[in-house]
């Protein structure tokens, strides 16, 4: 009960000092928000050291997204933009994409978010499709092996 009426009182002494309904509720949203602020603190880190690693491209936006979307309920005052939003993806990305990323920002009209997230898909396929593929294989092998041998005998002579 002795908690419950010092909260009391030191919740009506901040009141009191108010003068219009507004900077009541400003002063309410300031003394209650300050939980808010670790816990903000903590998604905030969580975004940060975001990597995408065994996500998948869809699974890694979705995760990016998902956490900006908590950012902005608990903090709207600095909008979570979507060029944040990309460059926090960008730098989580795996390396495999990096080459990739860079010629995408080097284009005339930058890509809106849903566009990098279908380039990003796109490659991620390609690469899982020829990961599957050897690029030489045993004729292949063979027939390059006997082109230099070729070349070798006639810079011999």
């Amino acid at each position: 009960m002795f908690v419950l009426k010092t909260m009391i009182e030191e919740v009506l002494e901040h009141i009191c000092e108010t003068k219009t309904p507004k900077e009541t509720r400003d002063t309410f949203s300031k003394l209650f928000s300050k939980k808010n602020d670790k816990k903000l603190q903590l998604i905030e880190s969580e975004l940060l050291s975001l990597a995408q690693r065994d996500l998948t491209i869809a699974q890694y936006f979705h995760k990016v997204k998902s956490l900006c979307r908590e950012i902005s309920k608990l903090d709207p005052e600095p909008p979570m933009g979507e060029a944040r939003m990309k460059r926090t993806i960008i730098h989580g990305l795996n390396p495999e994409f990096w080459s990739f990323v860079v010629v995408v920002q080097g284009w005339p009209t930058r890509s809106l978010l849903v566009e990098l997230k279908n380039l990003l898909a796109g490659q991620e396929v390609l690469a899982k499709q020829m990961g599957g593929v050897s690029l030489k294989n045993d004729e292949d092998a063979h027939y390059a092996n006997k082109g230099r041998r070729i070349q070798e005998d006639w810079q011999q002579g």
